[in-house]
């Protein structure tokens, strides 16, 4: 069971009751972990631009679909090889500013996986 999405601000989610003030990654069976950014970083010199490397770690075997927040003002991007990499497992991307991202993800039923970006 996915866990519920309470809040979002900037600079912080709360999955659960549970506040976090760093960015998250939610995995198929529902465990919150924080992002890897410093996989985009190395690869891009951002982590406002996703690596291909960082799509590897959000994806889990399974997932049909992923929702990326990107940001409270939406400025986090998906590479063009972490877009094609997704393509290629056949899992469908969302992306969309982290307030939208919440709402997808609390309406979202299936394997669904998460990334959620909570600041800028």
């Amino acid at each position: 069971m996915k866990p519920s999405i309470d809040a979002t601000s900037f600079g912080s989610i709360t999955v659960e009751g549970k506040t976090y003030d760093h960015d998250i990654v939610i995995r198929l069976t529902g465990e919150v972990k924080k992002r890897k950014k410093k996989l985009s970083k190395e690869e891009t010199g951002s982590s406002h631009l996703v690596s291909r490397e960082e799509a590897r770690h959000i994806y889990r075997e399974g997932a049909a679909r992923v929702i990326i927040g990107s940001g409270q003002y939406g400025a986090l991007t998906l590479s063009p090889e972490a877009l094609a990499w997704f393509r290629r497992h056949e899992c469908v991307v969302d992306i969309e500013p982290t307030p939208q991202a919440v709402a997808a993800w609390n309406a979202a039923e299936g394997d669904v996986v998460a990334m959620f970006h909570v600041t800028c």
